[in-house]
């Protein structure tokens, strides 16, 4: 029975990503006004239970209520949407890097419909209360991780939220943000005590000072109490070991042990960086890094995410080239190591990167060829591997269905396959469970101490950082200190390395502040939020918004306009193509090369082929002499026809009698060969008829003759005809990508979250995203018109208002076509791929571009009647050659208007409000 009196409860709530369990039987009952913690490994489900939540991820099965609202219903989530908010994982996730933090926090305001008087004292209440204000007109791109979290929260709580639903939120940003971060939430939290906060998160000393803790573990609730409660019911000193009795195989588990490594004065320096300093462009990402490590010693990088560890982890093994200093291994420079070398060296990339399709015995095989081992060493070595990373059990499991901790030992096993003698590891145990992660840290231990292996580590976890030999701290690409963990807590008089490490990021700040003058933005600014605003429309549901509908029109516009290259292939894209169409579409066959084995060598010979050569089809080459030079220079490719013209030709054609002229033409172009035979024809009967009326033989021409005259286009070349069914291909192709492409990217960059959890609906969004290229379409056809009028002269006849006001219409239906395509796709590349075939190919084939639709059959014919293109053609096509106007334009205009409609609706009705 669900509890009248919680805010958020679930009964019997599951959920599954394919044939994958992610959520069993979630039951739970949270009260208004608490701080609730989700803790557990990566890949438990607590991500997707907050997805659930939010109303970002549809209800599989179960029940489950937020603030009295079902969130099965369509309705009931659009009057949740504006009392919830949602932070995705993710540094910045729910951002969009090109807009500034003031247009961030302005988009966040109108989607949920702040209005003008309330939106900017608002907005710039939250930047001052997270010490953002002085950074307002800063791109989101260059803030650090923990700004990147600050304006992240700033655009969550613009309308003043219920429920505060926040996941991960301090993952990967350094301690000094971190706590400041929770100090605005606290703050926050005071000030509207009603408000209820739910938080997942990887650090156990966080969840500590909530007042409820949810802990999970594969896809189940393991329990749910106060973290008093939880190290009372555990019998635990701390959080982290309580969580670990309460998984399942606790019983097994042998706490990790740190074995102190031995001092040795003269042990060999494994690593040594001098002077380490890496430049993208302006920016410094590594800057004046100096650090030793030696043999067997274990060795921790610590920092935030976006610091430079990575970056400095590639310097040092040769990956990436320094854009000053040195770096050198076992002595040798790290730039211009060897084979030999490299053979040294063991690393393990922050993200899992072995192959999904190959097994795990076949990932070890791979990388053990790979530093040259084969045969009995090689499978010797695979079988060392798996008994010391305890993976003998899983040799012929594909890594994906591995858990997570035992993919992390496959990576470590796959580094050390060779044998290395250094191991860099970059956050290999970041989001693994308490016991993976002590399984991890013995392995490592081992390989220290027993086997003399270096290792490199860097992590952002200040429990692992307590058990390396020494760290150290990193912050924005330079290096604050280098100790050991107790000598470093020692020098800043700390209780705690966090403590120590927040020490030093405050004197570093302070320094960068005295050096460049700034002063440090106000953390104490207090954010009133006990004042709700009744007035506001953000509590009013509206089905249709257009202030919503601007807030994406404009967000996408400006995007557009600061991504330059984006800009460029947008507007000359499209101009590069209609060149490179117009001028290889061309039909016209002129000036073919032909040559003569003229045998007769007669003036009436000559005359024949004079004939040929005074037509503007044919272009003379030398004569032939032989049948050996004629076919070795049709061969080559030099002649398209050759002419035989037989001994007594002028002799035997006064006599009367008949004669044969040779042509021989060049089949290997089929329709080349046809329109040679043709032209040969046409000048062979010119001739004829010009010879009998130069003997008087005017009466046997008949008394009758057709003369042909063309009404439209009476040159019959192919430009004029071709170039106005190009326009149509590139109006329908580019703005559908385009259009296409900027949804996908919002899937791909997870912004796409926004639309998700805002009131914004189906068709804001799409409107939204459509419009800027619809006016790009419209750019596209101004210059496309231009370029067919003076550079390829072809001459508007008809009606210009027609033209443009069926290449709007057109251009709508592009764009909306790229909307329907992103419906289907979820990468760039595959939008990009799948909108180029569906549009280019029924438009070249079924449309009447070449062949004429009347002319097709069957499901052709019908494509060719119902396609868009079909009717745009005919309109371009007209205006250009036929002076069509715009009251004759109208059959094919309101097949365009009616489409419209259509395709919108289908957009709309498969584009999804919720994540699957």
């Amino acid at each position: 029975m669900m509890n009248t009196t919680a805010v958020i409860q679930a009964a019997a709530v599951c959920h599954c990503y394919g044939a994958t369990q992610i959520l069993t039987d979630i039951e739970l009952a949270i009260p208004a006004g608490v701080t609730v913690g989700l803790i557990g490994p990566d890949g438990v489900g607590k991500s997707t239970l907050l997805s659930l939540i939010a109303g970002a991820r549809k209800l599989q099965q179960g029940q489950l209520t937020v603030l009295q609202e079902d969130v099965r219903s369509s309705r009931a989530r659009t009057r949740l949407y504006h009392r919830i908010a949602y932070m995705p994982q993710g540094l910045g996730k729910n951002l969009y890097p090109t807009l500034s933090v003031y247009e961030n926090v302005e988009f966040f305001a109108d989607l949920f419909g702040l209005s003008k008087h309330i939106r900017k004292p608002r907005i710039m209440q939250l930047l001052q209360a997270t010490g953002l204000a002085v950074f307002a007109d800063r791109p989101a791109a260059k803030l650090s991780g923990g700004m990147k979290q600050k304006l992240g929260l700033c655009c969550a709580l613009i309308h003043d939220p219920d429920c505060l639903i926040l996941d991960e939120p301090t993952t990967g940003i350094d301690p000094l943000s971190r706590r400041q971060f929770w100090q605005l939430i606290a703050r926050i939290k005071a000030q509207q005590p009603a408000m209820t906060v739910v938080v997942a998160t990887a650090y156990m000393e966080e969840a500590a000072v909530f007042d409820w803790l949810i802990a999970m573990h594969d896809g189940r609730i393991l329990t749910q109490c106060s973290p008093a409660e939880l190290l009372q019911q555990t019998q635990s000193e701390h959080l982290e070991q309580a969580f670990v009795r309460l998984l399942p195989d606790h019983a097994d588990y042998q706490p990790f042990v740190l074995t102190p490594r031995e001092h040795d004065s003269a042990a060999t320096v494994a690593i040594e960086a001098r002077h380490l300093t890496m430049k993208f462009g302006d920016f410094t990402a590594v800057k004046d890094v100096n650090l030793t490590v030696y043999k067997g010693e274990i060795f921790g990088f610590l920092g935030s995410n976006g610091c430079g560890k990575t970056t400095t982890m590639k310097m040092l093994t040769g990956l990436l080239q320094a854009s000053a200093g040195e770096a050198f291994l076992f002595g040798a420079p790290a730039e211009k190591s060897s084979v030999a070398m490299r053979k040294r060296v063991g690393y393990m990339t922050q993200q899992f990167s072995l192959f999904g399709e190959l097994t795990v015995t076949q990932n070890l095989a791979l990388h053990g060829r790979l530093f040259g081992l084969h045969g009995a060493e090689l499978k010797a070595r695979i079988n060392t591997m798996a008994e010391q990373f305890a993976l003998g059990e899983v040799l012929d499991e594909l890594p994906d269905s591995l858990p997570l901790g035992e993919r992390q030992r496959l990576s470590l096993a796959v580094a050390m396959i060779h044998q290395p003698e250094l191991l860099i590891l970059d956050e290999p145990t970041s989001g693994v469970d308490p016991i993976a992660r002590d399984i991890f840290w013995r392995i490592m231990m081992q390989l220290a101490r027993e086997q003399q292996v270096t290792i490199f580590i860097s992590t952002h976890f200040m429990n692992e950082a307590e058990r390396c030999d020494r760290i150290s701290l990193m912050h924005a690409g330079e290096v604050l200190v280098s100790d050991t963990p107790a000598a470093i807590t020692a020098s800043k008089q700390a209780d705690s390395l966090d403590d120590a490490f927040v020490a030093y990021l405050q004197d570093a700040i302070a320094a960068q502040q005295r050096t460049t003058g700034a002063t440090e933005p106000s953390q104490a600014a207090e954010l009133e939020v006990s004042t709700r605003p009744t007035s506001n429309t953000a509590k009013q549901p509206l089905i249709f918004s257009w202030q919503r509908l601007w807030s994406y029109l404009r967000r996408e516009s400006i995007e557009l306009i600061r991504d330059p290259i984006r800009l460029v292939m947008a507007t000359l894209g499209s101009v590069i193509l209609m060149a490179v169409l117009g001028y290889g579409l061309n039909m016209d066959i002129e000036d073919l090369s032909f040559a003569v084995l003229d045998q007769d060598q007669t003036s009436l010979s000559r005359d024949y082929v004079a004939s040929l050569s005074g037509s503007r089809y044919f272009d003379e080459r030398p004569p032939l002499s032989s049948y050996t030079e004629l076919d070795a220079r049709m061969r080559s490719g030099e002649l398209s026809l050759a002419l035989e013209i037989p001994a007594g030709f002028a002799r035997d054609l006064h006599r009367g009698q008949g004669v044969e002229i040779g042509a021989w033409i060049d089949g290997s172009l089929p329709m080349r060969g046809e329109n040679v035979q043709g032209y040969v024809q046409g000048i062979h009967a010119h001739w004829l008829q010009e010879q009998a009326r130069l003997q008087g033989l005017d009466g046997l021409q008949g008394l009758a003759q057709i003369e042909s005259r063309f009404r439209y286009n009476p040159d019959v070349k192919s430009l004029p005809a071709m170039m106005p069914a190009v326009i149509p291909l590139l109006l329908l192709m580019f703005p559908a990508i385009l259009t296409s492409l900027a949804v996908v990217r919002e899937k791909e960059l997870g912004s796409m979250l926004n639309f998700y959890v805002t009131p914004t609906s189906k068709l804001e969004f799409l409107l939204g995203k459509q419009l800027p290229y619809v006016a790009i379409g419209m750019l596209n056809f101004v210059i496309l018109m231009v370029l067919a009028v003076y550079l390829f002269d072809v001459p508007i006849t008809g009606s210009l208002t027609a033209l443009t006001l069926a290449s709007l219409l057109y251009v709508i239906i592009a764009t909306t076509f790229g909307l329907i395509m992103s419906a289907f796709v979820k990468s760039q590349i595959a939008a990009l791929f799948g909108t180029t075939l569906a549009t280019i190919l029924p438009a070249a084939q079924f449309s009447g571009l070449i062949t004429p639709v009347p002319s097709l059959e069957g499901g052709a014919r019908w494509l060719g009647e119902v396609f868009p293109t079909t009717y745009h053609i005919i309109v371009t096509r007209g205006v250009f050659s036929k002076g069509l106007s715009l009251a004759d334009a109208g059959s094919a205009l309101w097949p365009l208007a009616v489409s419209i409609p259509i395709l919108l609706g289908i957009g709309v009705w498969l584009l999804n409000k919720q994540e699957r």
